[in-house]
């Protein structure tokens, strides 16, 4: 059985893991703590980064956008109206510019910080950079989330699903960065009705179950992460 490395908390991880969820792929999961620097994982990735998938031949994909081409090459192309990268050439170009926000832009200004403080260096030994969060970085990170989530309410107001018509990896990519803010409680979901409606339609898909089920050692979810209706 092909597996994921990953970690629950990776935004690039779980977009991964829906796409998979919504192709209908069995993969085994296996937890991986980046910050360790494991020999073995860096023989799979020298960047150290996640996620990292290894197909049934053993061979090593690494990179939520390279697999995520991977498997619209391989599979999405046979699924027809449930290809998640769409047809027509400027529609996949709207999709991967949106992936590419929430998997690069959000990342960076908001939720890669904000799991790096307030989780992963719970986690840490002092020696791997864990301590008590940077209050600083705190603060900026969450100013950020204003100018996305008003980002994502335009997006989710003017169209059916972020990208078009059709549920695409765009809705996929934000869905997994939302997800990891929701379970920390960072988001305000009075403030932003309209992405709050499209986020209740991607949790309530079976694809989603398995993400809000998860829990994070030392890290309890805020009270309406799981709840469908919230």
């Amino acid at each position: 059985m092909p597996t994921l490395y990953q970690h629950p908390m990776s935004s690039a991880s779980r977009f991964v893991r829906l796409i998979l969820a919504e192709y209908g792929f069995q993969t085994e999961l296996a937890d991986e703590q980046p910050w360790e620097n494991r020999r073995d994982f860096l023989a799979l990735n020298p960047a150290g980064t996640l996620p990292v998938y290894v197909d049934d031949s053993m061979r090593a994909l690494c990179g939520a956008s390279i697999i995520s081409e991977y498997l619209d090459e391989t599979h999405g192309v046979l699924k027809r109206d449930r290809r998640l990268l769409a047809e027509d050439p400027f529609q996949r170009a709207e999709i991967r510019r949106l992936t590419e926000w929430f998997m690069q832009k959000m990342e960076q200004d908001v939720t890669r910080p904000l799991v790096r403080e307030r989780i992963f260096k719970l986690q840490m030994t002092p020696d791997q950079g864990g301590g008590p969060p940077d209050s600083k970085i705190l603060r900026n990170s969450r100013a950020n989330i204003r100018q996305h989530m008003k980002y994502l309410s335009w997006l989710a107001g003017s169209r059916t699903y972020l990208a078009g018509d059709r549920l695409s990896y765009a809705d996929l990519a934000a869905a997994a960065a939302i997800s990891v803010l929701d379970y920390m409680g960072e988001i305000n979901w009075a403030d932003a009705p309209q992405a709050k409606e499209w986020y209740q339609r991607l949790k309530s898909r079976p694809s989603f179950r398995p993400l809000l089920a998860e829990r994070v050692r030392g890290v309890t979810p805020v009270s309406h992460y799981a709840d469908l209706d919230f």
